[in-house]
């Protein structure tokens, strides 16, 4: 649980120290990149969350939606087409799903300690009841 957090303090470090700018025209590839990593990540967690995860699955996940993205994208942009948006908006619906998906499971694994909590100290109580 530690290594990804340290990734993102690395990265997030390293992107406030080094600066560099990206051309305009790779403005929507850059785009669609962040959002199937993100996808990637929140499915991620959502498998690790429903104990289903799998990391094949998450790194063909990640490469074969990105390339498919940036396919895409390349293709609108040889049509004069802007068809990078229909990846950015299957990918923004997937990511609401996946978040909506993890919330879920974290109230309801919260909840489940709860009520494991309450039925050990009940048994507890009982216990010292009897004695």
């Amino acid at each position: 649980m530690w290594l990804p957090l340290l990734g993102l303090i690395v990265g997030l470090l390293l992107g406030a120290i080094f600066s560099f700018s990206i051309p305009i025209v790779y403005a929507n590839y850059l785009a669609i990149a962040v959002l199937a990593g993100l996808d990637s990540l929140l499915g991620g967690w959502r498998a690790v969350l429903e104990k289903d995860f799998d990391a094949n699955i998450l790194l063909s996940g990640f490469f074969v939606n990105a390339i498919l993205a940036a396919a895409l994208a390349w293709l609108g942009d040889m049509l004069g087409l802007d068809l990078y948006l229909a990846a950015v908006i299957a990918f923004g619906i997937r990511i609401f799903k996946n978040i909506g998906a993890i919330r879920h499971g974290i109230i309801f694994q919260h909840r489940e300690r709860q009520a494991r909590k309450k039925e050990q100290q009940a048994m507890h109580y009982l216990s010292k009841e009897h004695e």
